[in-house]
């Protein structure tokens, strides 16, 4: 029972933070690059489930919530006059069969690129963008009430280096030009916490190998969980795609916090830890 009880703790103990960084690129003085004997450059080619690019991409069903309770005037108004002005355009299928790459310098020009991959209501995001004004951001997520509470934070903030991409992830990364993303984003991610739907989670193949393809030298992936199990999952399939953890102690993901996330602030569990593509 005490054995059982302490496996428990220990993983409400580890990290809730996990940062990848991508290549053999050092990303800055806190990490050192690590190479491992054996492990699959992702430039060369991941293990994925089926094709990562082009026409011959899969269809694809997309689990999770697309909509909510309904929505007030305002948010519709959001919805309606602004987010196909702040959308990336011709992502999905239906208007782009070809799987045809993204031109992001239409939206960005040449600054650094950032994404986040379900983000909620909007709240890191703004932040990130107001924080780092220099840069270009990219927000993925299909649930509309998120697009329009996002929306409505963009209005009032006034940030103008923000795109969304409103629908699957999978459909985003399928058009992202490779080497495109200087750093992504996954936050409190839907935890599915059956076993039988652990394959829905974002941490398998079919999610990781396409970032992976997208993310420049030297690039950075931050991942929030306050789901201990979501903690094992991410240990053991982000490093069969190339990652490696580059944490140097108990620090690196005993500290709490991520700002901007209001759902880091909660008195759940709260670490950090970082991994690198090798």
């Amino acid at each position: 029972m005490q054995a059982a009880e302490k496996k428990k703790t220990d993983m409400a103990e580890m990290y809730q933070k996990v940062a990848y960084s991508v290549d053999n690129t050092p990303v800055g003085h806190a990490f050192s690059c690590v190479r491992a004997g054996g492990m699959a450059d992702p430039r060369g080619g991941l293990a994925m489930s089926g094709p990562s690019h082009g026409a011959g991409t899969p269809r694809r069903n997309l689990y999770g919530r697309i909509g909510g309770k309904g929505l007030r005037r305002s948010l519709r108004t959001y919805l309606e006059e602004d987010l196909e002005r702040l959308s990336l355009g011709a992502v999905g299928r239906d208007v782009n069969p070809g799987r045809e790459e993204l031109d992001l310098t239409r939206f960005f020009g040449d600054r650094d690129i950032w994404l986040e991959v379900g983000f909620g209501s909007g709240e890191h995001l703004v932040h990130q963008a107001l924080r780092h004004p220099g840069l270009g951001l990219i927000g993925c997520e299909p649930y509309i009430n998120g697009l329009a509470a996002l929306l409505g934070k963009i209005r009032r903030a006034g940030c103008g280096n923000i795109r969304i991409h409103p629908g699957d992830a999978r459909d985003l990364f399928d058009v992202l030009p490779e080497r495109s993303i200087a750093r992504a984003f996954l936050l409190y991610p839907d935890p599915w916490p059956k076993k039988r739907h652990h394959r829905r989670r974002f941490v398998t193949p079919e999610h990781l190998g396409p970032l992976a393809r997208a993310l420049k030298p030297g690039a950075i992936f931050r991942v929030a969980t306050d789901i201990p199990d979501y903690v094992r999952q991410t240990l053991q399939e982000v490093p069969r795609h190339g990652f490696a953890w580059l944490a140097e102690g108990p620090g690196d993901w005993r500290v709490p916090g991520m700002a901007g996330c209001p759902r880091a602030t909660r008195k759940r569990p709260c670490r950090r830890g970082v991994y690198r593509i090798i």
